[in-house]
Order: structure tokens, then sequence, then C-alpha cells
């Protein structure tokens, strides 16, 4: 016999869900803002409607998107050397930027990861 779960409990368990995934839907806009300002519009639109992969209820769907942000997470870090290259030749100060893109490098990596927290894998089990 199933057991009945309660509204509560389901609720909240909805909730939890919510902000587990809502880091990669940030990670997808950050990405969406980067492809934009580089003039990349299929990248833009890939990052764009991404996070609709995760309405379907697959492994293989939690999967693709965890790649997808693990080729963010890269495009990060290469952005961030490409700048950092650019701007020693012209003798500005890169420290900042250096932290501010790869703290976002790792704020996408972390956004894929959550993805393989226990909830999130029962959602995408199948």
């Amino acid at each position: 016999m199933e057991q009945m779960v309660s509204p509560r409990r389901y609720a909240r368990g909805a909730v939890v869900e919510i902000a587990l995934l809502l880091p990669v839907l940030l990670a997808c806009l950050l990405l969406v803002a980067h492809y934009l300002r580089s003039f990349q519009p299929q990248l833009m639109m890939l990052f764009l409607l991404l996070p609709l992969l995760l309405l379907v209820r697959r492994r293989w769907a939690a999967r693709v998107v965890q790649v997808a942000l693990l080729f963010g997470a890269f495009e990060w870090v290469t952005t961030a050397l490409l700048l950092l290259g650019q701007r020693r030749g012209l003798g500005e100060p890169y420290g900042r930027m250096l932290a501010i893109l790869f703290g976002v490098a790792g704020f996408t990596l972390l956004a894929g990861a959550l993805l393989e927290a226990p909830r999130l894998r029962r959602r995408y089990a199948k």
C-alpha cells in the first residue's frame, strides 16, 4: 500500500527543489548575458532555453544541463585568461577581474554539482 504524503511535506519538498534549481537558472542567465555581450546569439539562445530542459524529469536531462554548465565554467576561465593577457599588456589592474570571473566559474560549477543533491537525484532518477 502506498503511503500518503501530507500536503505540507509535499510543498516543503517542492520549495527545496526550487531552491536547489535557482543557482542553475542564475548560472544560465549569467552565461546568457556573457554571450549576448560577446555577440554569440546561438550560445545565448542555448543557455536561455537550457533551464527548460529541467522540466523533463529524466536523468539524461540533468546530465545535459551539467555538461552545459561545465562548458560554461570553462568559458568563464578562458575569458578570464584572455582578459588577463589583455590587461597585463595594457598595464591595467587585473586582480579584481580575475576574482570575479573565477568566482563566477566556481559558482557555475557549484550550480551543476547541485543537480547531484539527493533531492534532485530522486527527481531525475528515471
